[in-house]
């Protein structure tokens, strides 16, 4: 017998991101796209609140703030239900401590790039990282988004940076050097450098450089349509519906990472 499809909400339905996963849901037949919502007093014209949207759904996928997705995973960590995925960027320490502990009770999937190119450039980046001596070869990491991204850098530039960080065996925050001005000495062995660049409508691009004398490492993406994160963030749904609890990547629902990190 077949499966009935997995019931959807969209967070933030009004956003680019919310009307581009809209039609990728109503576009998947494994999928039914139950309840659309967006900020609070935001109803009609085929948007419900908050609470009637979680009433209906087995995973909401929400691409909107930092400080709305930590609220929302509280929310429904409370309720018992229902999973989430997560594709906001630029948290602080409070926020991401708040989906940690809704993730004991719920599993959320969570990351900075829902890209399936761009998970894979994750883990070369780690690979070369572990092999590429710190005191040799030097790491920079450059990306590029549109005029209207507000977090910088962006979430996928920190996961790149996590990869090199976790390649060499080092804290992030202690090795990264997010910028650069004025008179700043030589480069110190092992820090992992961030340069950005916003403008126009670029969608996504990022470089990570390993560089020692006389040699150049490149490894890169470039995100040409938005419709490559709606296709992940749906492979993400369909993984994540059922799961048990825990905080959850793209590496794991692509099957390239297997340290655990569910709590169940």
């Amino acid at each position: 017998m077949a499966q009935p499809p997995i019931r959807i909400a969209i967070a933030g339905a009004l956003g680019r991101m919310g009307r581009q996963m809209a039609e990728a849901v109503q576009a998947d037949p494994r999928l039914a796209l139950t309840a659309r919502f967006h900020r609070p007093g935001n109803v009609g014209e085929g948007l419900v609140s908050r609470e009637d949207a979680l009433a209906v759904a087995d995973v909401v996928v929400d691409f909107t703030t930092p400080a709305a997705s930590a609220d929302l995973a509280r929310i429904c960590a409370n309720r018992g239900g229902s999973a989430l995925v997560i594709g906001s960027t630029g948290f602080d320490a409070t926020e991401l401590a708040a989906i940690a502990d809704a993730a004991k009770t719920i599993a959320i999937v969570r990351s900075g790039s829902f890209s399936l190119g761009l998970n894979m450039l994750v883990g070369l980046v780690e690979q070369a990282a572990t092999a590429l001596d710190a005191d040799d070869w030097d790491a920079e990491i450059f990306e590029a988004h549109h005029r209207q991204k507000v977090d910088a850098p962006s979430g996928t530039a920190l996961m790149l940076g996590q990869a090199i960080a976790g390649g060499r065996g080092v804290d992030l925050d202690t090795v990264a050097k997010r910028v650069r001005d004025g008179v700043t000495g030589a480069r110190p062995n092992g820090e992992i450098g961030f340069a950005v660049t916003r403008g126009g409508s670029i969608i996504g691009e990022h470089t990570v450089s390993f560089c020692a004398e006389g040699e150049l490492v490149t490894l890169s993406h470039a995100a040409g349509d938005r419709i490559m994160f709606a296709r992940g963030a749906i492979a993400a749904a369909l993984w994540v519906a059922g799961r048990p609890p825990g905080e959850y990547n793209m590496r794991d629902v692509l099957g390239l990472d297997s340290r655990a990190r569910h709590t169940a």
